[in-house]
């Protein structure tokens, strides 16, 4: 009889996938669970909407079954996935951009950012209006970056992933890459210059 390999948390996402490939399902279960909050996330950012980002997310994960065999294994599993969600999320924003623009409003209403998953360290009363006032300023400014200077700077901080990956995801050299980051940089930095002392009282 052929051996059997348990799955662990140690194993990389390139080892699950191979193994997704020769046929265990619990492999899949296990990329699912490390990619999800990330994916839609991700998604999330560019669709602004939470009920649809899940349906995208669900999307990537199908797409991930039904195409498994034609990831290479000479890439990241990470690149090819973000590559594949970002393809599914342009896709839906193309049909959708002849239908109806999102107001300012919507994006400030559907809650979840880059910021979602970091807590608040800080309690005292005197420090919310400022903290949430912040919050509110750096996701209005991150929203109205150039869409390809949003993209790679979610990516990139959200994300993690490295210049390089971003470059493959994108399609873009990674010199084109590390420059729409700094513009994002300096964009934000422009943008949130009246708050720096906000800033100072919260660290």
């Amino acid at each position: 009889m052929p051996e059997t390999t348990t799955i662990n948390s140690s194993m990389s996402d390139e080892e699950l996938i191979m193994m997704f490939q020769n046929g265990d399902p619990e492999a899949f279960e296990k990329l699912f669970l490390r990619y999800k909050q990330a994916i839609f996330h991700f998604i999330f950012r560019f669709c602004k909407n939470s009920e649809t980002a899940q349906e995208l997310t669900q999307d990537v994960f199908s797409k991930i079954i039904t195409k498994s065999d034609t990831f290479r294994h000479d890439s990241r599993f990470s690149t090819w996935i973000y590559t594949i969600a970002r393809n599914i999320t342009i896709d839906h924003n193309r049909k959708m951009v002849h239908r109806r623009e999102p107001s300012l409003d919507e994006k400030k209403q559907n809650g979840l950012s880059l910021l979602d998953t970091v807590e608040s360290k800080t309690h005292q009363a005197d420090r919310t209006a400022i903290s949430n006032n912040l919050k509110s300023r750096i996701l209005e400014a991150i929203d109205n970056l150039p869409e390809e200077q949003k993209e790679v700077f979610i990516l990139r901080e959200h994300n993690g992933l490295s210049f390089e990956e971003i470059s493959e995801i994108t399609n873009s050299k990674t010199g084109t890459v590390k420059s729409r980051m700094r513009y994002a940089l300096e964009s934000l930095r422009t943008a949130l210059n009246e708050y720096k002392q906000y800033a100072k009282e919260l660290s």
